[in-house]
């Protein structure tokens, strides 16, 4: 078991985490779950005025992002789907 401190807003990226929170239900495994905060972070970053990196900037960090193996990106998808965040969804 694995815990995950993060600010309220990147975990609010999902609505599911939101409900979450509370029944204690997470299934997803701490490596994809620590890489699905990272995306979250990422782009809650993104929109802040203060860390607001370039267009290119975020393309290239979701084009990374996605160079995983198959395995971890079915569970990327999978975790995506599950957690709602339907951005992540869309890249992977």
């Amino acid at each position: 078991n694995e815990t995950f401190e993060v600010e309220l807003a990147i975990a609010m990226q999902s609505q599911t985490i939101k409900h979450m929170i509370d029944d204690n239900c997470a299934d997803e495994t701490g490596i994809i779950m620590a890489k699905v905060i990272e995306y979250c972070k990422k782009h809650v970053d993104a929109a802040s005025v203060e860390e607001k990196p370039s267009d290119e900037d975020l393309t290239k960090f979701d084009e990374d992002f996605v160079k995983v193996d198959q395995a971890n990106l079915f569970d990327l998808i999978l975790a995506a789907n599950y957690l709602d965040i339907k951005d992540l969804l869309d890249l992977t």
